[in-house]
């Protein structure tokens, strides 16, 4: 079997890494309509002109696009994206299978993309999945520029925020009580007695991390106490970098006598830092000494429970809120209407 290859170079350079059905007829010397006749079985097409397309398919790798061909004006393809902020993350697994046990209920399947908080990465995403014609989108947002977001970018196409709100996105949305769920996390501590408590979160432009900051603050507001500016660390996105800034705190000439953490990945950097300072963990009611700390983090996490120390966690259900997530976007594909948008917002509960 022979394989042409007196395509043009500029042909060759206009190849896209997945190719077409126009880069086959290229390599190949012929039309597009031949190359469909080809693949749809090879009638009235002269058998030389069959094996160079069949050679070309071959060398390309080209591969047949069954959505798009089956596809009719206004028909489904049963594929949901969902766009979650960190992959490594159990919190956002969680949240995914919410999500998934909702759609499979309903034979939809999902395309799953992590931004890394990257909002050129969502974007990206974004495009990825409506070029695939997805049904709708569920999607923890960056931040940042949300044009891509819009209306006016999605047409048609339902958008369901999950665990954040977008400023200026009139969207169904799910979060959980951010703000109150942190106001008693901290006044826990300061009802133990502690002054100089710790924040570590990420950065307080994220829509979670600022109600959350928001409920730190309050607390401490509330309490006639000020927040003490050189114990406040946001911008920790992993434990490792949780750590590093727990690790800063602990050397200060007066460090913490107490932490609250605004998640979980957060919470298992302190954790890491002060077993590695060799430093104990303080019981409720202790006002801390400078060996001991006393820690409230935002989320739960696998193996929590099994602390060889008291660590009070505020917990919410990840999956519960992508199950609520499902259910609104099922209602959009469901009633097709241009009702307003629908806020639920899911409790926490501090376990002590």
């Amino acid at each position: 079997m022979t394989v042409r290859n007196d395509a043009e170079p500029t042909q060759q350079r206009r190849m896209s890494a997945v190719p077409t059905i126009h880069d086959v007829a290229a390599h190949a010397g012929v039309s597009p309509m031949t190359v469909s006749r080809v693949l749809a079985g090879g009638t009235s097409v002269r058998p030389a002109k069959m094996e160079r397309v069949l050679a070309a398919v071959a060398e390309l790798g080209y591969r047949k696009n069954e959505n798009a061909r089956s596809l009719r004006p206004g028909q489904r393809t049963g594929l949901i994206g969902v766009i979650i902020t960190n992959v490594s993350n159990p919190y956002y697994a969680e949240l995914q299978l919410g999500v998934e046990e909702v759609l499979s209920a309903e034979n939809i399947r999902l395309l799953v993309g992590n931004s890394g908080e990257d909002p050129a990465r969502e974007r990206q995403l974004v495009a990825d999945f409506i070029g695939r014609h997805v049904d709708g989108l569920i999607v923890v947002p960056t931040g940042g520029d949300t044009s891509h977001l819009s209306e006016r970018s999605l047409g048609s196409i339902p958008l369901v925020l999950a665990s954040r709100e977008l400023e200026g996105i009139e969207a169904d949305t799910v979060v959980i009580d951010d703000v109150k769920g942190a106001f008693e996390g901290t006044s826990q501590l300061i009802s133990e007695g502690h002054t100089r408590i710790a924040y570590l979160g990420n950065m307080v432009s994220v829509f979670t991390s600022k109600r959350r900051y928001d409920g730190f603050e309050k607390a401490h507001k509330d309490a006639g106490i000020e927040v003490v500016p050189e114990l406040v660390r946001a911008g920790q996105r992993d434990p490792a970098t949780a750590q590093d800034a727990m690790e800063e705190l602990l050397q200060l000439p007066d460090p913490p006598t107490a932490v609250f953490s605004a998640n979980n990945r957060n919470t298992i950097g302190v954790l890491r830092a002060l077993r590695s300072n060799a430093l104990s963990f303080a019981q409720p009611g202790e006002t801390a000494p400078r060996s001991d700390i006393r820690v409230v983090g935002f989320d739960n996490f696998e193996l929590s429970d099994m602390m060889p120390f008291l660590l009070n966690v505020i917990e919410h259900d990840a999956r519960e809120l992508g199950r609520q997530a499902g259910k609104l976007l099922v209602r959009r594909l469901r009633e097709n209407n241009n009702d307003a948008p629908r806020k639920v917002q899911l409790p926490t509960h501090l376990r002590i």
